[in-house]
């Protein structure tokens, strides 16, 4: 099999099926590893990590009752949640266990999905193109777990305070179930992981001619309002948490602009060195 990056003549297609299918098995077996990993160590992952949100005394309930003190209020001060998380069937635990623990290899393993992804397109790229593309899995990685981070820390317990708080009787008391739960903080840490990839989308989308600085900027307003409807979308439906949500993919789309700027002045630098060597 010919190996990356070396000066052979051009594969085939199932050359490169070939390829792409080792570099799939080696990110299959990362991901299964350390989802073993986390299967293992499942008091951490669920008593720590899962229903940390759960608890009062989590960071982020602690930042939000002392500003809310400050202010002379009390929104997020209290003592426990008023609902309880259930299992309603057999092999609900054991289900919730062993996707948990497949989600957890997947968010740990993605600098390495990455690498193995680059690795499969860097061959047909030029020479230059790979140096100036040398720190795409650090960047990419970074601003992946940055989202995750702030999915976490920020996106998962607001929605889980006001959806379990919430209340359309006092009849009614909220019994979640482990599946509904879990789903929630999933998706809140991933939504907000590829949400904060969109600088490396625009960077890949420029570099390959399909959008300019001129078009993001132009088309600004209609991203605002996508930009609110995905807030509305992985958010509970408060105007707070939206908001919260709002600014930094606002920030993230401005950053985008940047990149697209820079992406196409140095390809505009490349043709003029073409045009000056011939």
């Amino acid at each position: 099999m010919k190996k990356i990056g070396s000066p052979e003549k051009e594969m085939s297609f199932l050359d490169h099926l070939e390829e792409l299918r080792w570099h799939l098995i080696r990110s299959t077996a990362a991901v299964m590893i350390l989802a073993v990993l986390a299967f293992i160590f499942k008091d951490f992952v669920f008593n720590t990590l899962i229903f940390g949100p759960k608890q009062p005394d989590f960071p982020t309930y602690r930042m939000f009752c002392n500003i809310s003190q400050a202010m002379g209020l009390d929104t997020f001060c209290f003592q426990e949640m008023p609902f309880r998380i259930q299992s309603r069937t057999m092999a609900g635990q054991f289900s919730a266990h062993m996707w948990t623990s497949i989600y957890a290899g997947i968010i740990v393993a993605f600098p390495y999905i990455l690498y193995e992804f680059w690795r499969f397109i860097s061959p047909g790229l030029r020479e230059k193109e790979r140096k100036t593309s040398r720190g795409f899995i650090f960047i990419a990685s970074l601003l992946f777990f940055l989202g995750v981070l702030f999915g976490y820390y920020l996106i998962t317990p607001l929605s889980i305070n006001f959806l379990g708080n919430y209340q359309v009787s006092k009849e009614v008391f909220n019994d979640f179930d482990l599946d509904s739960y879990i789903a929630l903080v999933r998706t809140s840490v991933l939504a907000c992981g590829i949400v904060f990839e969109l600088p490396i989308i625009m960077y890949i989308l420029t570099k390959i001619g399909l959008i300019t600085p001129e078009i993001l900027r132009k088309n600004r307003k209609f991203a605002l309002i996508i930009v609110l409807i995905l807030s509305a979308v992985i958010t509970p439906p408060d105007i707070v948490s939206q908001i919260i949500v709002a600014i930094p993919i606002v920030i993230l789309y401005e950053v985008s602009i940047y990149i697209s700027k820079v992406v196409i002045r140095n390809q505009k630098k490349e043709e003029n060195r073409r045009k000056r060597k011939e």
